[in-house]
């Protein structure tokens, strides 16, 4: 009774049930071979309230996803998918702001879809541009940060950028 099929009665799922704890198992994978057979469907994707962003050189707009009986779709199906609706390329598409509704089945979150990946890079914040690989942050320890933000006290205006992590002169 190992194998089953999805075409079963249920008369033979009750007599499945009557027979006592491995049956019990067996139904188990039945139930969850039914779960995902029904969740095979594709999501969709929605777009709404867009708008076309000259000064940001940017279209933006607000992401619906509908996945019914599945999982949350991930951000980079979301962007391949946008890349194809709005003839681009995945690189210069940033999701972000995801919220499943409660219940599932539904995603809303928002998008931006930069004209090239100039753009994207001028005026996305460094932390997006890194969850694409578009930016290294540079490793620097405690101690210098700390030490450079004392001297760049001691200078005013446009000279605190000038400030480097000198090293003491003996």
């Amino acid at each position: 009774m190992s194998n089953f099929h999805i075409n079963q009665t249920f008369e033979q799922v009750i007599h499945i049930q009557n027979q006592g704890l491995q049956a019990s198992k067996d139904l188990d994978k039945l139930i969850c071979h039914k779960k995902i057979h029904l969740s095979e469907g594709a999501a969709t994707i929605r777009t709404r309230k867009f708008m076309s962003n000259r000064l940001l050189c940017r279209k933006q707009m607000i992401v619906d996803v509908l996945h019914p009986g599945k999982a949350t779709v991930p951000k980079t199906e979301v962007r391949e998918k946008l890349a194809r609706m709005y003839k681009t390329t995945p690189d210069v598409i940033f999701c972000f702001g995801f919220k499943t509704k409660f219940g599932g089945g539904k995603t809303s979150g928002f998008a931006l879809v930069y004209d090239s990946l100039d753009f994207a890079k001028k005026f996305e914040p460094k932390y997006r541009l890194a969850r694409h690989g578009l930016y290294e942050k540079k490793k620097q320890g405690r101690k210098q940060r700390k030490e450079r933000k004392n001297r760049q006290k001691k200078v005013r205006g446009t000279k605190k950028a000038k400030v480097g992590t000198g090293k003491k002169v003996t």
